[in-house]
């Protein structure tokens, strides 16, 4: 007591002189908080305009060259040329029915309309001229000649990787990742980087640096994350093959999204070396790098491009497993598990219908369909997938978002990252009589408290992957069929925060109350319907998606009536995010064991062809 008697004689008692220089002094340092806070956020602006500065270059300098190519060509037949599949591309590329010059410049132009409509390129990279030039020392590569798209986060010389956050503006890589060197060796010609979330770890596309995606079927609905860009550009036909990354969802979702097929093989298959991220060292969530294409042999050519003993000489930590081009032409009946739904996250009806439908045809070629669950999967979503992926409190991934604005799409869901650790148990507490797995992913989100907690899960995650083998080996599956999430989401889900001034009356109303109610609607941006999705990555299983419906007036009609497994936020969220998807695509998800990537493969194809027989 005598201590703050103390404090209150120095600050009311002193002298006027030095009460003044108190004050000034405390208005002196808010000041300067205040400039410091405006001078971060000014430099952040600085950088975002220089960015952006630098990609209209780029694109006006693109379209300047594909004037002058069209205007002293013009025979070409940039129709015809965006027709062909990448298997008929490359052919006539080889056989020289087409040229280089002439199909780089088609999808170049083809690049430039799709991205003014939908706003998925990040920068022309105009090195790509000057490789151009020299194609023809590469004319014996399997991909010669193929302009391919490329995720922004993947490394390519002099340009940023940015993952959509502003403290990695102005860091240009030093040397091509290990992926872009191996399509310069096979002859593909790098030609644009294409837009990611903030962060990655979203399923919307957009960043405060180069703005939002939109879908190339409806401009009112997402284009997917976090390889939206790639999704939207090749789904616009922009370009024939494309180069995304996958962490949850990241090739699946924006495939399923945009109507094209997308492959996520089994993580370490193709190097990873040279790409950014906003969460590296986390390891109880695999990340791949995988192809994007409009057709499944367009995704088998470039793995079988890529997995080339260059590569392997260039990331020695990749096993030296080539293409197996035997198994993927097989033609062997397979024994094929599914499920249609998870029990976590009810599938929308056109996803329910599209699974069925597939089924039905497998089975009517000669396959067997044998049912399959995956076992303890509330179990593996929260303690497993994300308390190991946000295994640090979320605090790296909050660290790379600080020094400039949040994107509206990710805005609301960082606020449950950004709680304390006690905070999200209390909340985790107070959720739990009414939305039970909302409050298991909340509690999930503080994490790991300590490096022995942090073995234990990787211990866990380990027992797991063989506990799910175990069952597959015990139903004798080659493959599995199951949902894919779709169709596209609407913008921003599960939408913007709102306030309400609320006085809780009991500890159960408190636990429905707006405020816990808002933050469980954050918490399933995460969740949600990526148990279809991110089950693979934690798994490591290659997982591919492949389009074979569209959504109908009667989906729209039951999803009129859908209720969710649960019944609770995330369920009405879903709903909703889906509704007025009339005519957008719907894809399943095709899956294997683990580096038996030319069987899933294998099995994507089969699918594509059932479907395309059947639609004739």
């Amino acid at each position: 007591m005598d201590r703050m008697d103390n404090y209150k004689q120095l600050i009311f008692g002193a002298k006027p002189k030095w009460r003044a220089i108190l004050t000034a002094t405390a208005c002196g340092a808010s000041v300067l908080v205040l400039l410091l806070k405006w001078f971060g956020h000014r430099q952040s602006w600085k950088k975002i305009q220089k960015a952006k500065v630098r990609r209209e270059k780029s694109l006006q300098r693109a379209e300047h060259a594909v004037c002058q190519f069209k205007e002293s060509h013009p025979e070409t037949d940039t129709s015809l040329i965006l027709s062909l599949s990448l298997a008929e591309l490359s052919k006539q590329l080889k056989d020289g029915t087409l040229t280089p010059q002439a199909v780089f410049h088609s999808y170049m132009e083809k690049t430039l309309e799709v991205n003014r409509r939908l706003n998925c390129c990040t920068e022309v990279l105009l090195e790509s001229w000057d490789q151009l030039e020299d194609i023809d020392s590469h004319k014996d590569g399997i991909l010669y000649g193929v302009p391919v798209s490329i995720k922004e986060n993947i490394g390519y010389k002099g340009h940023d990787s940015t993952c959509g956050v502003i403290c990695k503006l102005d860091l240009p890589a030093t040397g091509d990742s290990v992926l872009v060197e191996v399509l310069k060796r096979q002859g593909a010609i790098p030609f644009v980087k294409t837009n990611v979330p903030q962060g990655l770890q979203n399923y919307d596309c957009g960043n405060p640096i180069y703005g939002l995606t939109l879908n190339p079927h409806n401009p009112q609905k997402k284009s997917g994350g976090s390889s939206g860009g790639e999704g939207a550009l090749i789904g616009g036909g922009g370009s024939v093959l494309g180069i995304g990354s996958d962490i949850g969802g990241s090739i699946r979702i924006p495939s399923s999204f945009c109507g094209i097929c997308g492959f996520k093989p089994t993580s370490n298959r193709l190097s990873l070396r040279g790409v950014s991220s906003c969460i590296r060292g986390q390891k109880s969530v695999l990340s791949s790098l995988g192809p994007m294409a409009r057709d499944v042999d367009g995704l088998a050519l470039c793995m079988h491009a890529l997995l080339c003993d260059h590569m392997f000489t260039l990331d020695p930590t990749v096993p030296p497993i080539p293409f197996n081009q035997q198994v993927y032409q097989s033609s062997k009946p397979l024994r094929i598990g599914y499920y249609e739904n998870d029990g976590y996250a009810m599938p929308s009806p056109s996803m329910g219908r599209a699974l069925r439908e597939t089924k039905a045809l497998l089975e009517k070629a000669g396959h067997t369909l044998v049912s399959f669950s995956p076992p303890r999967l509330i179990y593996a979503m929260h303690e497993l997938v994300i308390r190991g992926l946000l295994g640090d409190g979320c605090t790296t991934l909050l660290s790379n978002l600080k020094g400039g604005p949040v994107d509206p799409c990710l805005r609301v869901q960082i606020i449950p990252y950004s709680l304390p650790r006690t905070v999200k148990k209390i909340l985790s507490i107070l959720l739990k009589p009414i939305f039970p797995r909302i409050a298991a992913s909340l509690d999930s989100l503080r994490g790991v408290g300590s490096v022995q907690d942090l073995w234990r899960q990787h211990a866990d995650v380990e027992d797991y992957r063989h506990e799910v083998i175990a069952e597959w080996r015990r139903c004798e599956l080659d493959v599995l069929l199951c949902p894919m999430m779709g169709p596209a989401y609407i913008h921003n889900y599960p939408g913007k925060l709102t306030t309400y001034q609320y006085v809780p009356t009991s500890p159960l109303s408190v636990a429905s109350s707006p405020v816990c109610t808002h933050f469980s609607s954050l918490c399933g941006k995460l969740t949600s319907t990526l148990t279809y999705t991110i089950l693979y990555n934690l798994l490591n299983f290659p997982a591919g998606v492949v389009p074979v419906s569209t959504v109908t007036a009667e989906d729209e009609e039951e999803l009129r009536h859908y209720k969710g497994n649960y019944g609770d936020i995330w369920d009405k969220l879903y709903k909703k995010a889906v509704t007025g998807g009339e005519g957008l695509p719907v894809a399943v998800q095709c899956v294997a064991l683990p580096w038996q990537d030319e069987l899933c493969l294998r099995f994507m194809r089969e699918v594509e062809m059932l479907v395309r027989e059947d639609k004739k």
